[in-house]
């Protein structure tokens, strides 16, 4: 009897993503929206690898008949290596105890390819307390609906299966989202901005799902360059998170990247004889002034990244910023960093800090976004972008945009269309000064003795008076007056303590 080979229907991205997301709405009762993507990620993950394992094993068959051998197959055709008894079916036909299956399928797949530690995550799935296996079966089924190999899933449809996920589960999970996701659209213009080349190395190091890091492929991509070129560096402090961006490159066609999991403050990873390796660029959306993020230990820092100073013990803004100066290349090192409004300019140490990097010439545009983009916070944020060399033309000077007005409103965050982001875009690269009504933005590029001249505040306000920044100027300024008042509590709650301590009474 022959059988007739059944005709491959791909699917369309639409269907790929409506059958991962019913997979995530398997977990529905017994998992917190906000942990969806510990549990479907690594499963995706999981099933991708195993599909694509079948798949290279029957053209491997295909090519070789009888002659293959483990060699020729290991080494010619399997991107990972599936141990025995550690497959998809091997895991979905399992009836008891699935959880311990799956467990032990994922150790030893990891165990087996040493590039893939720790991509599962730390969940333990024979937990029956924290994940019922009626709702682990129910995850596996949805799964099981898909095939992911390349002849059902093609190009970049996985890639982008995996951001719509990623864009879903931020939106369910509300301010945790801040942890692992950036608005693409922010991520886009940013690295738009910053302009990676073939041969560049590229760092995030707060590089959450590795967005940043996915954009930047896709950048020299369109741009007609080969992205294989790229060395791409990630560091993420937070397991799970770290495990998803490995998983978020992988699922693009990445595979010569380096994602480390640290504190990057406390314990950065990317260092070569004592001193942090340099990058062409360095990108970030780091947390937003942070706290307790080990201020004592940057007075002696051995990398010398408190150049500028040690920034406040309860806020980690410039923190971030000067080890992302310091990560950058001399000559050809360009550094673009989200941050919220407070670092133009709250005083104390941070001023401090202000001052110095701005003597030092290396920041070159100040670009303030439209508010409520993020899903971790509403305030309104900006870009900042530092040279290693400045353009001779913008020497000694700060270009501030303003284009808060450029947004597409939303029911839960606005957003900035391709639209919005070409012109921000043409505007740095213009540079000139202009009025932009007839474009939504405003721009300037002011002189360093007019900023000294302000005692080296960079609030927009002050140099682009328009109603807009006004309005933002005043939104930032509440936040940091928040986060002032917040931290006196504190002191004053410490030095209550300490009174207490010494004896003396209320």
């Amino acid at each position: 009897m022959t059988i007739k080979p059944t005709e491959i229907r791909q699917l369309s991205q639409k269907e790929l993503e409506a059958t991962l997301w019913s997979a995530a709405n398997a977990l529905r009762g017994p998992v917190d929206a906000g942990d969806f993507k510990a549990y479907v990620f690594p499963v995706l993950f999981f099933k991708w690898i195993s599909d694509t394992s079948e798949y290279w094993r029957s053209r491997a068959v295909e090519d070789w008949g009888d002659e293959l051998t483990e060699e020729i197959e290991a080494s010619d055709y399997q991107p990972f290596t599936v141990p025995a008894g550690c497959t998809w079916d091997d895991v979905h036909t399992t009836v008891v105890n699935v959880g311990v299956t799956l467990n032990t399928a994922l150790q030893k797949i990891e165990q087996a390819n040493p590039e893939l530690v720790g991509v599962f995550g730390d969940i333990n799935w024979a937990n029956k307390d924290r994940l019922p296996e009626k709702a682990l079966t129910a995850l596996l089924d949805a799964f099981h609906a898909v095939r992911l190999d390349p002849d059902h899933v093609e190009g970049d449809m996985l890639g982008a299966a995996y951001e719509y996920l990623l864009r879903e589960f931020a939106e369910s999970s509300g301010k945790k989202a801040g942890e692992f996701f950036t608005p693409r659209h922010v991520v886009h213009l940013l690295v738009k901005i910053l302009q990676p080349q073939s041969g560049d190395s590229i760092i995030d190091p707060a590089c959450g799902s590795a967005g940043m890091l996915v954009e930047t492929v896709n950048a020299v991509k369109s741009a007609g360059g080969d992205p294989r070129t790229l060395g791409l560096h990630g560091q993420e402090v937070n397991l799970t998170t770290s495990a998803i961006a490995k998983m978020n490159l992988y699922l693009h066609g990445l595979e010569d990247f380096s994602i480390r999991r640290g504190d990057t403050f406390s314990e950065p990873r990317f260092v070569t004889d004592g001193k942090l390796d340099l990058f062409d660029v360095v990108i970030a959306n780091p947390p937003f002034s942070l706290q307790n993020w080990g201020a004592g230990a940057w007075a002696n820092d051995a990398y010398n990244r408190a150049f500028c100073g040690v920034p406040p013990a309860r806020n980690g803004d410039f923190a971030w910023i000067q080890h992302m100066i310091s990560s950058m290349k001399p000559g050809t090192g360009r550094v673009g960093v989200v941050m919220p409004h407070g670092v133009l300019f709250r005083g104390g140490k941070e001023g401090a800090i202000r001052r110095c990097l701005l003597e030092q010439d290396g920041l070159e545009a100040v670009i303030g976004l439209p508010p409520n983009l993020f899903y971790s916070t509403s305030i309104p944020v900006c870009l900042l972008i530092f040279r290693a060399q400045k353009p001779v033309e913008r020497q000694e000077k700060v270009l501030f945009i303003d284009a808060s007005a450029r947004f597409q409103t939303g029911t839960n965050q606005n957003t900035m269309s391709e639209d919005d982001i070409d012109t921000i875009y043409a505007a740095y690269t213009r540079g000139e000064d202009i009025d932009g009504e007839g474009e939504g933005l405003h721009l300037r590029a002011v002189g360093m003795d007019e900023i000294a001249g302000n005692d080296f505040d960079l609030n927009i306000g002050r140099y682009l008076t328009t109603e807009v920044a006004a309005e933002v100027d005043v939104e930032a300024a509440l936040a940091s007056y928040r986060d002032a008042r917040s931290e006196l509590r504190s002191a004053e709650r410490r030095l209550d303590e300490k009174l207490k301590a010494a004896g003396f009474n209320a």
